[in-house]
């Protein structure tokens, strides 16, 4: 095993009194004219705008000039609520070498949760970008006379003083740079590796929204330790669609891209990423559970609707040696000549082109983290020739406390520790991660800071774990998310639930069990890959919830669950579920904007389901 303490001085050699600005200065300075993020606001709507990274860097430090103008102070907060495009990366650095903190906010939270990031985080100017925006924000902006600015990008003109619109500021802060030249050097130099580069406020799946505070050198640190993981090297090319308030896209998304002069894709609409997969194949991809689980199904349910019996037993019999080659290249295991030969006359005859329609034949990194992913789909992705990396951490690690990569490879785990990093399970399984990752704490909540970090810097997770003899690290599940039934037993619920998900059929699970005799499950229809499926069982409807109510479906979908079923202890094992009428989404609330599930939400929504489901009242 490497020397946790001789891999940490490693890194932090390398980090030696970074901050942002120094890294966007190198940037801009050695890839200039490279393309650094391009996104789709054109004049027509179509095609793709971009800046190189001296151009973000000008226009930062226009905008800086331009916060300066209307009163920015050093360490004050700037609330940002915008899609991911151009202006909210320029803004976002900006702030920073401006001095002050920049706050990006989930586009998805509701009035409420705006009142309390707003009164929590106490922002002295907002960043907003539609009409939308402004209303979400309507009862602070009234109710908030500290505020000092409100900008506006697409949004109409608002009836307030204090409202600027985004071309304005950024034409004043050009023709004020000259004079705020050197207060912005002063404010840039005073930047500090332990200052705050940004606050994030979890989306969360239960409770009010914490604010965790980041520094430059918790980022720089990660941003590291995961290329050196993934052994990612030069100018990547990727997509960002997960918002820039998500701890996992400001490190892929804003970070990593500006410490190696990358080039990002945004996109402000997730329905839009399979498009532009296949249009920009990036070469390295990030992707949530879900977003996997829908690249499965959508290959599923063609290959099960392919009429040619021979051509489907071709791909079939590819992506079994696909899936044979990549679980050949785990630790400890080692790849046999002639299954390389194999992998090599089928990858490119048949996988290479499936990931091709798919927009990720240039593929060299891909990974997968927020949630568990069910190990059927990374084998089913392995079997496209796609080595899918499992990491593992949270927004108080800075994203990723763990990975698999290229040579710490080992399906069905989220990897071994990145370097530099401690992590240990407490007695009753809890996993404990220590490091230069680890935030400093929560923003204004000593109490909860103190709930967090121990007194010996060891961040508590919430997560129970498993590390095998290897030392890599298996997640079970929240603890505050295991389900103990009235006869004592207790279960993780993710297990089961991605056991029901291998269906094609089934877009979400949620089981049910606390403190009730046996495990009910929640389910709904995947919207793309059901219909394919029931086309192919020969059953038509219009609407998911006319799919949901036939009995062809029903069945099928009750065969799905006796699968699932028999692959787990008889305690976990599904007794009743009840197939949804529609999907869970995060404008519905079921999930959070990087799609985990809100099962307080749903159980909620659905306390009637649940009723029926234990012979309660209709």
């Amino acid at each position: 095993m490497p020397d946790i303490l001789e891999e940490r001085l490693s890194v932090e050699a390398e980090i030696e009194g970074l901050t942002l600005v120094g890294v966007l200065d190198r940037t801009a300075r050695e890839h200039g004219d490279a393309p650094a993020y391009s996104d789709r606001h054109t004049a027509d709507g179509t095609g793709w705008r971009t800046a190189t990274w001296a151009e973000v860097r000008a226009r930062a430090r226009e905008l800086a000039a331009g916060f300066l103008t209307v009163g920015l102070e050093p360490g004050d907060v700037v609330a940002i609520m915008c899609s991911n495009r151009i202006e909210h990366v320029v803004a976002d650095l900006a702030v920073v070498l401006a001095g002050g903190v920049p706050v990006s906010v989930y586009n998805t939270f509701s009035p409420e949760q705006v009142a309390y990031v707003a009164g929590h985080a106490a922002p002295r100017i907002v960043v907003l970008e539609t009409d939308n925006h402004v209303l979400r924000w309507s009862r602070v902006l009234s109710e908030r006379p500290e505020i000092r600015r409100i900008v506006v990008l697409d949004a109409a003109p608002v009836a307030d003083g204090r409202t600027v619109a985004w071309s304005e500021l950024v034409a004043d802060g050009a023709a004020a740079l000259p004079r705020h030249r050197d207060a912005l050097a002063a404010r840039a130099g005073a930047v500090r590796p332990d200052d705050p580069i940004t606050i994030l406020y979890t989306s969360g799946t239960t409770g009010a929204p914490k604010g965790v505070v980041l520094t430059h050198r918790n980022i720089w640190y990660e941003a590291v330790a995961s290329a050196r993981t993934a052994h990612l090297t030069g100018a990547g090319v990727s997509v960002s669609y997960l918002p820039f308030a998500h701890i996992a896209e400001r490190i892929l998304g804003l970070y990593l891209p500006q410490l190696q002069g990358g080039h990002v894709h945004l996109i402000d609409d997730p329905s839009q990423l399979a498009a532009v997969l296949r249009e920009v194949r990036p070469t390295r991809f990030f992707g949530v559970p879900r977003v996997w689980e829908k690249i499965r199904g959508g290959v599923a349910a063609k290959l099960a609707a392919e009429p040619d019996e021979a051509r489907r037993s071709a791909v079939e019999q590819a992506l079994a040696v696909g899936l044979s080659y990549v679980e050949s290249t785990q630790t400890g295991r080692t790849t046999a000549p002639e299954l390389r030969a194999r992998f090599t006359a089928v990858d490119g005859a048949v996988l290479r082109p499936l990931r091709a329609a798919l927009g990720l034949d240039r593929v060299e990194w891909a990974a997968t983290a927020a949630a568990p992913m069910p190990v059927d789909i990374t084998r089913f992705l392995a079997g496209l020739g796609l080595s899918v990396y499992d990491v593992y951490g949270m927004t108080e690690t800075t994203s990723a406390a763990t990975a698999c990569g290229p040579d710490s490879f080992r399906l069905g785990t989220v990897g071994r520790p990145h370097p530099g990093i401690e992590l240990r399970l407490a007695e009753d399984g809890e996993i404990l991660v220590r490091g230069p990752i680890t935030t400093p704490g929560y923003h204004k909540a000593p109490a909860a800071t103190a709930g967090l970090l121990d007194g010996g810097g060891w961040v508590h997770t919430g997560d129970l774990g498993e590390v095998d003899e290897d030392g890599f690290l298996r997640v079970v599940d929240r603890k505050t998310e295991i389900i103990i039934t009235s006869s004592g037993k207790n279960i993780a619920p993710s297990n089961i639930e991605n056991g029901l998900m291998e269906s094609p059929l089934i877009g979400h699970a949620m089981v049910v069990g606390d403190g009730r005799p046996y495990v009910v499950a929640l389910l709904t229809l995947d919207g793309e890959a059901a219909p394919v499926v029931a086309a192919r069982l020969g059953v038509e409807a219009a609407t998911l919830a006319e799919l949901a109510e036939h009995p062809t479906i029903q069945a099928a979908v009750a065969e799905a669950v006796e699968a699932a079923n028999a692959r787990v202890s008889r305690p976990e094992q599904v007794k009743a579920f009840e197939l949804l009428p529609r999907e869970w989404t995060v404008g519905g609330g079921e999930l959070t904007p990087t799609l985990k599930l809100r099962r307080r939400v749903v159980a909620g929504k659905y306390a009637d389901a649940v009723d029926r489901l234990y012979g309660g009242p209709a």
